[in-house]
């Protein structure tokens, strides 16, 4: 269609679309289907379970891994080889398992299409699949239908349809066949319906204007399947560590080689050097221990009812600084509940039981009122019109039984509600009850119900209650008005000479636990700014009640913004309303765009691009729609808006255990790589690739991986969000990885010399001495990290239990028949006090750059 539809009168629509209010024919239905094809989603499409597997060695730091175990072979190391090997190995299984089952626990977009659709065509009315729909069939709509597809109303009655997955709207819209002005949003469209909304009340026909992919969900999915997964700063940061350990490696192997050849070295031996070096300056365990303990949190974190989808989300959650959330069943519990209820004067509120009045509070009048919104109800508990089941919940709630009240006042007659009449009423024998728009039931009332029963409801009474309507309306909430009157002698007495009972205020409330949780991200220095679909009022009452703040900005205004305008307001804007997908996205790119790091969490399909577009999306699991959840990288099972700030916690404990073991190991990489290369300048091979892959095996191995088991430290949520530019390798870690490194080296260089005594090659004794030195140096080195970390020494058991293990294996490569492998020989009393001695002058040296670092850092 050449304009949009809403704007168009019906008549019109039907005209441009050349279809009639019978419908089409059956061959021109046909003809519509191969040209348009199938009103069904194409899925932005899941990865296959190959994909997920192939992904997990798309890393430089693999790759780097799998040519050093290429260099070993061919310098006839093959158990070298074996080892990185099985190193590459386990972390593809490890990430692999994690992410199949994430990937295959969500469904795809298809779980949003109505199964059947009511059609008139060639005049019959029929039911046909949902997917067989083409734009111009007609379709019938009625209470509880799912909508198949795009349409512009026809005809209505007392049609209503809930639009939250698709708009963020709290409450159900009243639908029009009125047009509606070209630049309404698509949240205040009431002339159209759109496919996978739900039909609250009434019925409706309406002509098909959009299938499949040409629909508002539809156009969601395009958006979705378009836009790039985006790496988490983790994963960049390793692939950079990769690429620069790559072209390390290459270039100290291209130096030291021929460097060895010229110095009388034969060309075998200073093949094995290269090859050495090679291994000591890769971390062959950083991968899988990255992996694991990410794995770890995220069995950790299902445990706390958030299922992440990828393992680097775990990690970025921690530098998390701007949280972006919806509203409606994010913050709210995505449902109405009637908060407050008004009788002559008297206000109770329903949850605290206080009551504001000039009086006691008159609990007949109460029971009355309640009573009205238990009858005058076509709802039940379970399904029907949110407001109608707000009433019924409120009064069984407070006590009444709603089954035996049905029975002893049965319904004989109703007037039903309608959009323009804007109330409903019903007859029960010998009394009528009334509810409705309070200005309209208001207008039908010539009495008010007092303590002291029915008195004249004068002006100054009528104007009592519109005040209280209106102090409803500012604390967002929506009020409904209950009358009755006694014998009416048809349903057309209820529309006058009502008596006038009171009124019902509900909302979609606040989680009781949600006002804390902001609190406590607030404190650990993260903004938390909501972005809904619903109408300024009710956010900012909302907003306000949850201390997230005041300052909004609407829909409309972001259209008429720039980028650059945009960018300067998000920083003071709390509250983002009437905001569609396009809108969402433009303020998580504006924030992103000025360094933030982003989480966006939401539960409805209009939510989805700004959830994949975010640095971590957040959708609901239990109220979210599969088009969120497929969009997210992590999805809270609770809905618990309270769920993120532990996940905020977990992320940054899991980024501080990374920080430990990435300073551990480079530190101990460097160390290695400075010792092997110096002494190859005197000649000396003084650490051959296979023992440089022990060590690497038991002091990067069991207690790396016990680090990512450590406890958190006291007051991570109590400090700000990290830098997103500065990412793990800063200023601190690189004072820890030089200063260590240089500390290791120069004592284990001189404990060389020392016991070389100036022979021309290495001894089996020197190089026993260096090797267990570096072992036991380590392990030192990983306490003093874990000091600097604020992390209590005792805490891991985990840890306490594999350090013990690694020097067990340690000793059995000096004291068996292991030994013959690795080139050692057994180490008596004397060499045991030299390697105490080596501790003892390394230690104050590890904890003096340690104190250096921080000090950097702080």
């Amino acid at each position: 269609m050449a304009d949009p539809p809403h704007e168009l009168p019906w008549s019109r629509v039907l005209e441009a679309l050349e279809s009639s209010s019978d419908g089409l024919s059956s061959d021109e239905v046909r003809r519509r289907r191969e040209e348009y094809g199938e009103n069904d989603i194409v899925e932005g499409g899941g990865r296959s379970t190959v994909d997920i597997f192939v992904a997990q060695f798309d890393s430089v730091l693999i790759w780097v891994l799998i040519v050093a175990a290429v260099l070993s072979i061919w310098a006839g190391h093959v158990v070298d080889a074996v080892l990185i090997g099985i190193i590459v190995v386990a972390n593809g299984i490890f990430g692999f398992v994690q992410d199949y089952r994430a990937e295959r626990s969500l469904e795809s977009l298809r779980e949003l299409a109505a199964p059947t659709a009511t059609v008139r065509r060639n005049g019959d009315t029929s039911d046909v699949d949902a997917i067989a729909l083409v734009p111009g069939d007609i379709v019938i709509l009625r209470g509880g239908d799912v909508v198949p597809a795009d349409a512009r109303l026809l005809e209505e009655t007392d049609l209503e349809v809930d639009e939250a997955a698709l708009t963020g709207e709290s409450v159900p819209v009243s639908k029009s066949t009125e047009p509606v002005e070209p630049e309404t949003p698509l949240a205040e469209r009431t002339s159209m319906v759109y496919k996978g909304t739900n039909v609250t009340r009434g019925k409706g026909v309406a002509v098909v204007t959009g299938t499949g992919m040409e629909t508002a969900v539809g156009s969601i999915a395009s958006e979705l399947a378009a836009t790039e997964e985006t790496e988490t700063p983790l994963q960049t940061e390793l692939d950079q560590l990769g690429r620069t350990l790559g072209g390390g490696v290459l270039v100290l192997s291209a130096l030291v080689a021929p460097l060895l050849i010229l110095r009388g070295t034969d060309a075998v031996q200073a093949a094995l050097t290269a090859v050495s070096l090679a291994v000591a300056a890769i971390p062959e365990g950083l991968p899988a221990v990255v992996t694991l303990t990410l794995a770890l949190g995220v069995r950790r974190m299902s445990d706390e009812n958030a299922l992440v989808r990828r393992l680097p989300a775990v990690e970025a959650l921690g530098g998390v600084d701007v949280i972006c959330t919806d509203k409606t069943g994010t913050l709210t519990k995505g449902q109405m509940t009637v908060s407050r209820l008004w009788i002559n004067d008297t206000i109770v509120d329903v949850d605290s039981e206080r009551i504001d009045a000039a009086g006691d509070r008159d609990t007949d009048r109460e029971e009355l009122l309640l009573k009205i919104g238990t009858l005058c109800n076509d709802s039940t508990l379970e399904e029907g019109d949110p407001t109608e089941q707000a009433l019924l919940e409120v009064a069984d709630r407070r006590g009444l039984d709603l089954e035996a009240l049905c029975d002893e006042y049965p319904r004989t007659g109703e007037v039903p509600f309608s959009s323009d009449r804007k109330w409903m009423g019903t007859v029960h024998d010998d009394v009528g009850y009334v509810k409705g728009a309070p200005e309209v039931v208001v207008d039908h009332c010539d009495r008010i119900l007092t303590a002291d029963g029915p008195v004249a409801l004068t002006d100054d009474r009528r104007d009592r209650i519109k005040t209280t309507v209106r102090e409803f309306g500012d604390d967002a909430l929506r009020v409904l008005a209950m009358a009755y009157r006694e014998d009416p002698a048809d349903p057309d007495d209820l529309a006058g000479e009502l008596t006038f009972v009171g009124l019902a205020g509900m909302i979609d409330p606040p989680r009781e636990e949600v006002a804390d949780a902001i609190v406590a991200t607030e404190r650990a220095g993260i903004e938390v700014k909501m972005v809904t679909g619903d109408n300024v009022r009710t956010a900012s009452a909302i907003a306000d009640e949850l201390g997230i703040g005041t300052e909004v900005l609407e829909g409309r205004e972001i259209e008429r913004m720039d980028d650059e305008e945009l960018r300067e307001r998000v920083e003071t804007v709390d509250v983002f309303a009437r905001t569609s997908p396009e809108h969402k996205v433009r303020i998580l790119q504006a924030l992103q765009d000025r360094g933030h790091d982003v989480a966006m969490t939401g539960d409805g399909v209009n939510d989805a691009p700004a959830l994949k577009n975010a640095d971590i999306g957040v959708a609901m699991g239990i109220r979210g729609t599969d088009v969120a959840r497929q969009a997210s990288d992590m999805v809270l099972l609770d809905d618990n808006y309270a769920t993120i700030e532990q996940a905020i916690e977990r992320g940054r404990t899991i980024f501080d255990n990374i920080w430990k073991f990435v300073a551990y190991l480079l530190s101990a990489n460097v160390g290695e790589v400075a010792l092997v290369f110096i002494a190859s300048l005197y000649g000396y091979l003084i650490l051959p690739a296979v023992q440089l892959l022990w060590i690497n095996l038991v002091t990067d191995g069991l207690p790396a991986l016990a680090l990512g088991s450590d406890p958190k430290s006291e007051g991570v949520m109590d400090r700000s969000p990290r830098d997103r530019d500065q990412g793990i390798i800063g200023r601190e870690m690189l004072v820890m990885i030089g200063g260590m490194g240089a500390v290791t080296t120069i004592v284990l260089l001189a404990l060389m010399f020392y016991t070389l005594e100036g022979a021309p090659a290495v001894t089996p004794r020197t190089m026993t001495l260096v090797f267990t030195g570096f072992v036991f140096l380590e392990l030192v080195g990983l306490y003093v990290i874990r000091w600097l970390r604020e992390t209590p020494i005792l805490s891991n058991g985990w840890l306490t239990a594999s350090v013990a293990v690694s020097i067990l294996l340690h000793l059995s490569v000096l004291y068996t028949p292991l030994s013959q492998y690795f080139g050692t020989v057994p180490l008596d009393v004397t060499d045991w006090g030299l390697i105490a001695a080596v501790l003892a002058v390394c230690l104050p040296g590890y904890l003096g750059v340690a104190v250096f670092a921080k000090r950097m850092q702080d």
